[in-house]
C-alpha cells in the first residue's frame, strides 16, 4: 500500500504526533510518499522509513497511491484537493488544530485511522465541487473549489454590482462587497459567516450569499447545482478579486464568469464514527443549552 502525505509546516507541538504517524506506517508496511518540501523539512526533525519516496505535483500522484493524508486544518485539506484533481484518490484529514469541519480526525486517533485505511473499515463521503469557466484564463489547471466561489471588492475600492443570472434568466444586481457560490461542503466556512444557511453536504446545490450587501432585504438563497450561475461585474473600480477557496486573482472588469457543478467530486474519508451532524455539533456548540 501506498499513502501520500502532504502538509505545509512542521510545528514543535505536532512533531510528536507527526512521528507516531511516521511509526505506525513503516509497521504497517505502508510506503509513505510526502510532499517534497515537507519532506525537506521533515528530514531534519523525524526519524523517517528507509522506503520513502517524494511528489512535487499533482503529476506525480499516480493510480498507485491508495490514499492522500492531510496533515493540519481545513486549509491544508484544501490545498490537498487541488493536488488531487479528478485522479479520485480517497483524502484523510488529520487536523492539528482546532476542530474542522474537513479535517475532523484529531491527532490522537492517528493510529485508529492508518488502521482503518488498512483494514478498510471506513466511509468515503463524494463532495461536489464548483467549477469556473472564464473567457480568460484562470487559475491553471485548478479552476475549481471544494468550498466557495467569491467575487470580492478589493480592499480600497467602494462596493460592486454583482449582476447575477441563473442559466441566463436575471437572478439579482447585489450592490454588495462582493458574492460567494459555496457548495454544500463550503456551507459551513466563507458563506456562514456572511449570514449563509447550513446545507447538508449531500443536498445537491448551491448556496448564493451577498457579502455586506447595501440593501437589507437581501438574503442568501440555495439554488439546484444544475444551474449554470453567471455573472457581470460594475463598479468604479478597474478590478475585483475572483477566489477560489484560498486561491486568488485580480480581474478587470470586463472579464465574463460563470460557474457550474464540476465534472468530477472529491473523496472524503471518515472514520464510521465521525460524521457532519456530530462535527456540526460539537463545531457550533450545539446541545450545550443547560434545559436539554
Amino acid at each position: 500500500m501506498k499513502i501520500a502525505i502532504y502538509s505545509r509546516v512542521i510545528d514543535y507541538e505536532q512533531q510528536s504526533a507527526i512521528q507516531q504517524l511516521f511509526d505506525e506506517l513503516a509497521k504497517q508496511q505502508i510506503e509513505p510518499v510526502i510532499y517534497g518540501p515537507f519532506l525537506e523539512k521533515a528530514r531534519t526533525s523525524f526519524s523517517l522509513p528507509s522506503n520513502i519516496s517524494a511528489f512535487t505535483d499533482s503529476n506525480d500522484l499516480n493510480p498507485s497511491i491508495d490514499f492522500i493524508i492531510s496533515l493540519g486544518g481545513d486549509g491544508t485539506l484544501l490545498d490537498t484537493v487541488s493536488l488531487v484533481r479528478d485522479k479520485n484518490i480517497p483524502v484523510l484529514g488529520i487536523n492539528f488544530g482546532r476542530l474542522g469541519f474537513l479535517a475532523s480526525i484529531g491527532k490522537e486517533e492517528l493510529k485508529t485511522a492508518v488502521a482503518a485505511l488498512v483494514h478498510r473499515t471506513f466511509l468515503v463521503d463524494k463532495r461536489s465541487l464548483v467549477h469556473l469557466d472564464s473567457n480568460i484564463p484562470l487559475f491553471g489547471k485548478v479552476p475549481y473549489a471544494l468550498n466557495e466561489f467569491a467575487i470580492h471588492k478589493t480592499d480600497t475600492s467602494p462596493m460592486i454590482k454583482v449582476h447575477t443570472y441563473l442559466n441566463g434568466e436575471f437572478l439579482n444586481t447585489y450592490w454588495s462587497d462582493g458574492l460567494i457560490v459555496s457548495t454544500p461542503t463550503g456551507s459551513t466556512g466563507y458563506s456562514l459567516s456572511c449570514g449563509g444557511p447550513i446545507v447538508s453536504p449531500d443536498s445537491s446545490s448551491f448556496v448564493i450569499t451577498p457579502v455586506a450587501p447595501h440593501n437589507l432585504n437581501v438574503r442568501p438563497i440555495v439554488v439546484p447545482d444544475n444551474n449554470i450561475i453567471s455573472f457581470e461585474i460594475e463598479g468604479r473600480a478597474d478590478q475585483f478579486i475572483c477566489a477560489l477557496d484560498s486561491r486568488k486573482e485580480i480581474v478587470g472588469m470586463n472579464v465574463q464568469l460563470a460557474v457550474r457543478r464540476e465534472a468530477f467530486t472529491i473523496s472524503l474519508v471518515r472514520l464510521n464514527e465521525n460524521n457532519f451532524l456530530q462535527t456540526l455539533r460539537n463545531k457550533l456548540s450545539w446541545g450545550l443549552d443547560t434545559r436539554n
